[in-house]
């Protein structure tokens, strides 16, 4: 198996969130979560004046693109390729090409690799974003998006919740 490279999508413009929920929707689906590890759309904090009060907005980096961190085979290909919305992938023909480790750091993209002593079965506790406070029992782990699902009880029953190592702390 050949390693996940980082690939852009071309879409029609104003569809990249709409893009990046049907491949998302297709990842679960398909069970295609350690082939096709992660979709973004670049966003940037712009500050407008609005009634001469500066407000921060996000903006889409690049309109018109989604950027895919997935390993390129087949399966992979027809998933993203087939997805309404997207018009095919950057590179010459239909051969996708994917992005240099420079073309990565200059979007901001590259992260630290955080190290994992979690366990299956470990309690955990949240200790930032909506889940704070939270304690929960790891089900699930993916080290390549670093992050490990939870059941958390929501409206009287158990909902899995997918975590990054950064949010939680072990007890």
């Amino acid at each position: 198996m050949s390693e996940a490279k980082w690939y852009v999508v071309h879409t029609y413009s104003g569809y990249e969130n709409k893009v990046k929920a049907n491949i998302d929707k297709t990842i679960e689906n398909r069970h295609l979560e350690d082939e096709i590890l992660e979709v973004r759309v670049p966003m940037q904090d712009v500050v407008e004046m609005k009634n001469g009060v500066p407000k921060t907005a996000q903006k889409k980096m690049f309109p018109g693109y989604v950027l895919i961190h997935m390993i390129m085979n087949d399966d992979t290909w027809y998933v993203v390729r087939n997805t309404r919305g997207v018009t095919g992938f950057v590179g010459p023909g239909s051969k996708p090409v994917p992005l240099t480790d420079v073309e990565m750091a200059g979007l901001g993209i590259k992260r630290e690799n955080i190290e994992s002593d979690y366990e299956i079965g470990d309690t955990i506790q949240v200790i930032a974003g909506a889940w704070a406070d939270t304690v929960g029992v790891v089900q699930s782990m993916n080290l390549q998006k670093q992050s490990l699902t939870i059941n958390v009880e929501l409206f009287g029953r158990e909902t899995p919740v997918e975590l990054s190592f950064a949010e939680i702390k072990k007890m």
